[in-house]
């Protein structure tokens, strides 16, 4: 097996356990409610491809998605809670995976059965921190080589919020990914919604979801 296919099945093993304890031409674009129009074709952003199909919200206390916010599922998507770790040795475990840069995850959103990819929901542990500031922790909490951050304000659903791309290397597996983030702040929290492509998923497996869920992004108790 590959050594970046090795890496990514076991990365999505390792936070599997956690959960429920949870060709380069992209498809034309077609507009979503609330959302805002494509600005930038190609590279970093992939303005062009379009959001998926939606299936379901998620999002809301009590929900397998506990934030104050609330956002469509892309269909074959579905939301499932991050659960505390348990034991000593899954609290150790649970920390690398759960925390990072300053945020704590809340939940993900596996498209495996659409196709491949994850959408994770993290939030900001300091109340306070900008959204700006918190994509930037973000990126760099990871323990990659972060390079080519750029960013950019934008109306997602019913907030303002900025949103980053950047490229970050792997030192294990040697493979380089974009990635992109977006964070709002609701009720007090400062929210983080973010994608990656490279292992084994590729931009046309994850920016349709995601573009789906930060475009709809609307408030939730």
């Amino acid at each position: 097996m590959h050594t970046r296919t090795r890496v990514a099945v076991s990365a999505a093993l390792a936070l599997g356990l956690l959960a429920g304890c949870g060709d380069d031409a992209a498809t034309p674009a077609r507009p979503a409610a609330g959302g805002p129009a494509p600005q930038a074709t190609g590279e970093p952003w992939y303005d062009e491809v379009a959001p998926a199909a939606p299936s379901g919200t998620a999002g809301g206390q009590g929900s397998p998605c506990p934030v104050p916010v609330s956002f469509p599922l892309a269909d074959g998507w579905t939301a499932t809670a991050i659960e505390p770790p348990k034991g000593e040795l899954a609290e150790l475990v649970g920390e690398a995976l759960t925390k990072r840069g300053g945020t704590t995850v809340r939940c993900e959103v596996d498209g495996r059965k659409a196709g491949d990819g994850f959408l994770r929901i993290w939030a900001a542990d300091s109340p306070t921190v900008t959204p700006r500031a918190a994509l930037e922790s973000y990126a760099t909490g990871g323990g990659e080589k972060v390079a080519g951050q750029q960013f950019r304000d934008l109306r997602a659903g019913g907030f303002d919020g900025t949103e980053m791309t950047w490229l970050a290397t792997d030192a294990l597996a040697e493979e380089e990914s974009r990635n992109w983030a977006l964070a709002v702040q609701s009720a007090g929290q400062t929210l983080v919604f973010e994608v990656s492509e490279g292992l084994i998923a590729e931009r046309t497996d994850v920016l349709p979801a995601y573009r789906l869920a930060v475009r709809g992004l609307a408030k939730s108790e």
